[in-house]
């Protein structure tokens, strides 16, 4: 699929994806004959992670991490125990990250909507229409 479709399943700006791109995040599988970038539904899963991982804070590096162990880890080639062990342990170190920067905006979640609620009880209520 070309880059306009990816945005649009991906509520992904094309600037976005061109960016992904040019810091090695994604790459597009293929190019057209007139040059137009190609993606796989694999590219779209892999700019899910990124757009998921973003609004979390991570970091592009971390992205890059946390995509480099998946990739190795589905290769689908016998990993020796050792190197599978560390690759899993990277990906337990990313959900636990997630996993607390989650817990951290329910907290700011909380106090944005008491604090809108406060600005709610200051107005005079709305006439019955």
């Amino acid at each position: 699929m070309q880059i306009g479709e990816v945005a649009a399943r991906t509520e992904l700006s094309l600037r976005t994806i061109r960016h992904y791109e040019e810091t090695g995040l994604v790459a597009p599988s293929a190019r057209s004959q007139g040059g137009f970038r190609l993606y796989t539904e694999s590219d779209v899963a892999r700019l899910m992670v990124i757009r998921r991982m973003k609004p979390l804070g991570f970091t592009l590096d971390e992205m890059r991490d946390l995509l480099a162990a998946t990739d190795r880890l589905d290769t689908g080639a016998e990993l020796p125990p050792a190197e599978r062990e560390r690759l899993l342990d990277r990906v337990r170190h990313f959900e636990q990250a997630a996993q607390q920067r989650v817990a951290d905006l329910r907290t700011q979640l909380a106090r944005a909507e008491e604090f809108a609620g406060t600005l709610r009880e200051r107005l005079p209520a709305a006439p019955a229409g």
